[in-house]
């Protein structure tokens, strides 16, 4: 396992050490650095990294500062931080052909929507002022939710926990509070982010194997150009 992937492990654990003991100094501690580790790790293992990946990591990152904040506004600026992340996560399964698989899956599309109706319908009456910034944000996770489908298992199930996460966020802004919601937040939070940031760098190497570059092209390159010539010879 690489060495930040087992940082990012041991980050999680004091976190959520830090949420369950009500250990303030600890969550401020830890939780700024989960997603900059796994952005760190995107780059190391794909060389040049994924550009709208490490945006979305940078939007988390920020929302997850608001997000300790005790002021009154700070829940508005980190739910529209992460609507930052749900959109760079979006337009980067759209480049992969989200599109057209979301056309081609119209059930996907209707549950996803039947899905953000229920939710705001539930909540949205509980959260007041908050409303206005839920409504977007939960629209954009769940469409980032349908779209990470198009990447495979490890994309969906991604983006299927972040709904999850977010829905336990929503429950307890709405006042709706239980033994262990908070741990439960960020558990779910870490798995997502690490299924989403892993489907990037698992299809980024695939593609970097299979495709080669530089010098590699080159080389494998060069023996077909002579085929090709001793074809042309005969």
């Amino acid at each position: 396992m690489p060495a930040l992937l087992v940082a990012y492990a041991g980050l999680v654990l004091l976190n959520l050490l830090g949420v369950g003991l009500h250990q303030e100094p600890l969550e401020w501690l830890t939780k700024p650095l989960l997603a900059p580790v796994l952005a760190l790790y995107l780059w190391r293992l794909t060389r040049r990294g994924h550009p709208l990946v490490l945006a979305a990591l940078a939007f988390a990152t920020a929302g997850d500062v608001a997000l300790l904040l005790p002021e009154a506004g700070a829940f508005a600026v980190g739910t529209a931080c992460f609507l930052g992340t749900q959109v760079c996560y979006l337009v980067a399964f759209f480049r992969q052909g989200a599109a057209a698989y979301l056309r081609a899956r119209p059930l996907l599309v209707l549950g996803c929507l039947a899905l953000w109706a229920a939710a705001n319908a539930v909540l949205l009456p509980q959260l007041g002022a908050l409303a206005w910034v839920v409504a977007p944000y939960s629209g954009a996770l769940l469409t980032m939710a349908a779209s990470a489908w198009v990447m495979g298992p490890r994309a969906a199930w991604g983006g299927a926990v972040f709904v999850s996460s977010d829905l336990l966020v929503g429950l307890g802004a709405a006042g709706v509070e239980f033994p262990g919601r908070p741990v439960l937040v960020m558990a779910t939070y870490a798995a997502a982010q690490l299924l989403l940031t892993g489907a990037f760098v698992h299809t980024r190497t695939v593609q970097e194997v299979s495709s080669p570059t530089g010098w590699d092209a080159h080389r494998s390159a060069a023996p077909a150009a002579g085929a090709a010539g001793e074809a042309a010879g005969h």
